[in-house]
């Protein structure tokens, strides 16, 4: 499931994402010292069209689901340093919604678009490389995931499939642990928002990252709709009715727009979610966009009301600053109406606190 997939993700920085750092630095060792590319000690580029990065994950303690991180770069320098970067707008897990609930409540790429793995890679670990085609290595690896650093090791298995291309690949699934990347919030974050269960932080990891020497002659590749790079929401025009409803319930349960106590002047931590709310609205030109307020049950009805209906206007015009038209927007508060939880802790409070998009015909 997409939650399988964010777990894959996070836990990368152990496992998967190590796996897949531990690919791309066999493959430079191997491509910095394999036969005949080793005299020339060229600089090797990532194929996306063939490589693969898949993670499984589990809901429910049963339910495995199996899905991928779609959009990948990568180099290996001559002198041994290597770089991959996902894309974690471009994660897929065969449903749009899930792929949503993925990117903006799990991963929160309006804040981490990206996850990147860096290493320096030994070419004496692969100076048989040429001769054997097919090395195992343990190598050491820098995630960067979610804001936050690991430096991991992984196991990886390096195939020269000639002398200009290469393969680096986990030697078996890699276990990764979210939490390693302060993660373990988002997954109840999931959980809620498609009411499920019992999600394992943890996933395992398998990859396959194909690197050729810069200058070479690309190899034909079979095309798969499964294999390959996608188009993310950034290069599309317009979305359906079906991806902006999907766009606007998910971003309601972000929990990313945040006010200075009892006032409703936006806090600047509000801009990355404010920036992709303006960016789905603007691609959503067939709908009317209501912004709704909410408060907790401290305070009078009446000053809570005032309050949330403050919140959802200050929204709506930061919205409509941003290009906008404002008859395709309004605002709307209902004070501690409709609540989320019991407003009987500090937690349950700020949840009922909130912000929430929802959108009908023009």
């Amino acid at each position: 499931m997409y939650e399988v997939v964010a777990f894959w993700w996070k836990t990368t920085s152990k496992g998967p994402a190590s796996r897949g750092l531990g690919l791309i630095l066999a493959l430079s060792g191997l491509l910095l010292l394999g036969s005949q590319a080793a005299s020339a000690a060229p600089n090797w580029t990532l194929d996306p069209t063939a490589s693969v990065i898949t993670y499984q994950s589990v809901k429910k303690n049963t339910i495995v689901e199996t899905n991928k991180i779609r959009n990948i770069t990568g180099t290996l320098s001559s002198a041994g340093d290597a770089k991959v970067t996902f894309d974690l707008n471009s994660v897929d897990t065969g449903v749009d919604l899930r792929n949503v609930r993925m990117r903006f409540l799990f991963f929160e790429t309006f804040k981490y678009p990206t996850a990147e793995l860096t290493a320096k890679v030994d070419p004496a670990a692969f100076a048989d490389l040429a001769t054997k085609r097919r090395v195992k290595s343990t190598l050491p690896f820098r995630l960067n995931l979610h804001g936050v650093d690991k430096d991991l090791e992984a196991s990886i298995v390096v195939t020269m499939i000639s002398d200009n291309m290469v393969s680096v690949a986990s030697e078996a699934p890699v276990a990764v642990h979210v939490e390693d990347f302060g993660l373990l919030p988002n997954v109840d974050k999931l959980q809620q928002a498609a009411n499920v269960t019992n999600i394992v932080p943890t996933a395992s990891v398998s990859f396959d990252f194909v690197f050729t020497a810069d200058g070479s002659k690309p190899a034909a590749t079979a095309t798969s709709a499964e294999v390959g790079p996608v188009t993310t929401d950034a290069a599309k025009a317009n979305f359906s009715d079906e991806e902006c409803l999907n766009r606007f319930a998910v971003l309601s349960r972000t929990g990313a727009i945040y006010f200075r106590p009892a006032s409703a002047r936006l806090d600047a931590k509000s801009r990355p979610l404010l920036e992709e709310v303006e960016g789905v609205v603007g691609k959503c030109p067939s709908l009317k966009v209501e912004v709704s307020g909410y408060t907790d049950s401290d305070g009078s009805p009446e000053a809570n009301k005032q309050l949330s209906e403050r919140r959802a206007q200050a929204v709506a015009d930061a919205i409509v600053a941003a290009g906008i038209p404002r008859s395709q927007i309004t605002a709307t508060g209902y004070g501690e109406e409709r609540p989320v939880a019991a407003n009987d802790t500090s937690k349950n409070k700020a949840l009922n606190r909130r912000i929430e998009f929802s959108a009908t015909k023009l």
